[in-house]
Order: structure tokens, then C-alpha cells, then sequence
């Protein structure tokens, strides 16, 4: 019996042993594939932001991670009552998409609310529209929209005490770069420009080819 308790508990040790070594060897291999891209550093790593997700599209279609971030794909936690912040960095994540697609390569623009009250998929819509028809609306319920944004690190908090209609909401305002069966390999901050991003992104999508 003690035995048997050694060869399951050698067993186990070894299993954690290679998870382990595999995750050091993903951790190393994305790291050499993009040094030449990568300008961001993040404490645990950028491959470590993100996870599997389900919720409602603009069309009012519930769609999952695996559907939405299908090709090269710009993130970015915003809200549609946003007065300024918010359109503007997702009229630049659009620009940058529409750059990329003169040279040929695919990008999507992913707006995911954090006003999930406020941002039905009929606002979503509207919003996406006088953005870029490219724009991928996402919204959900305040629980998935919470765990979605603690993948990413998000963080966001809604001033409605005072006011549960006409209110603002604090949030970080940074836009990852997420490639297909890569994860998240960069982040941008409000100052880059369309050009530099887009330059960015070739960047990565040609590194990871």
C-alpha cells in the first residue's frame, strides 16, 4: 500500500514537472519568436492575459473566444457613453485595422463594454457603426463582463451611486494585441499612433508565421 502511495505521488510530482517545463518552454519560445516586436513588459506575462469567454455580439449573438479573436485581433475595455477616451481609441484601433489590410494582413477590431447595464447590443451596434464596420461588439452579463476583465487585467469601476443613468466609468485604457494559438503577445497605451501600431502588428502576425 505505501507503495502504491510513492509510485501515485511520483506519478503526480512528474506531471506537474512537465507542465511546468512546458509552460517555461512557451514562455521562452514566444519570447525569442517576438523580442524584435515586443516594447511591453508586463509583471507575470503577457502570455498569461486572457481566457476562454462567452458573450453577446451587436447582432445579439452569443458568440465565444474561439469565434471572435479568429484572426489577429485589437482588444479594448470601453463603454459607449464614454465622452471622449473611449471613441477615440477605438476610431485609432480601426484606423490601424484598415492600415494593416493595405498590406495584406487581417486584423479585427474587438470593443468589449464595461457597461454592460447601459451597453445593450442595440447601442453596441450603433456604436460599431460609426466606428468601422469591422468593429466586433461585445457585451454581456455583469458576472461575465467581471471575468473577462480580470483575464485581461482589467480594471474598471462604475461611478453610478449618485446617479444610475447618466453616470461615467473608471478603466484602464490599454489595447492587446491577441494572435490565434499565440495569446496575448503586446498591449498598447492611448499615445500610439495608427501608423505605429499597425507597424506593430506586422511586426508580430509576420514574426508568428
Amino acid at each position: 500500500m505505501k507503495l502504491d502511495k510513492r509510485i501515485l505521488a511520483l506519478g503526480c510530482l512528474a506531471a506537474v514537472l512537465v507542465l511546468v517545463s512546458g509552460w517555461l518552454w512557451m514562455s521562452r519560445t514566444q519570447g525569442e519568436d517576438f523580442a524584435q516586436c515586443r516594447k511591453s513588459v508586463m509583471a507575470g506575462g503577457l502570455e498569461n492575459l486572457g481566457g476562454p469567454f462567452t458573450l453577446t455580439n451587436q447582432d445579439g449573438q452569443r458568440v465565444t473566444d474561439a469565434q471572435v479573436l479568429d484572426q489577429p485581433s485589437l482588444i479594448y475595455f470601453g463603454y459607449t457613453y464614454c465622452p471622449d477616451v473611449c471613441p477615440l481609441d477605438t476610431a485609432r484601433n480601426a484606423e490601424a485595422v484598415s492600415l494593416l489590410a493595405e498590406r495584406n494582413i487581417k486584423t479585427k477590431p474587438v470593443f468589449i463594454s464595461v457597461d454592460p447595464t447601459r451597453d445593450t447590443p442595440e447601442v453596441l451596434k450603433e456604436f460599431a457603426q460609426s466606428i468601422s464596420p469591422d468593429l466586433v461588439g461585445l457585451t454581456g452579463s455583469t458576472e461575465e463582463i467581471d471575468a473577462v476583465s480580470k483575464s485581461w487585467r482589467n480594471y474598471y469601476k462604475l461611478n453610478n451611486q449618485d446617479n444610475p443613468e447618466d453616470y461615467l466609468v473608471d478603466h484602464m485604457t490599454n489595447t492587446f494585441l491577441y494572435l490565434p494559438g499565440r495569446g496575448t503577445v503586446e498591449f498598447y497605451g492611448r499615445d500610439v499612433q495608427p501608423e505605429q501600431m499597425a507597424d506593430s502588428v506586422a511586426c508580430f502576425v509576420n514574426a508568428a508565421s
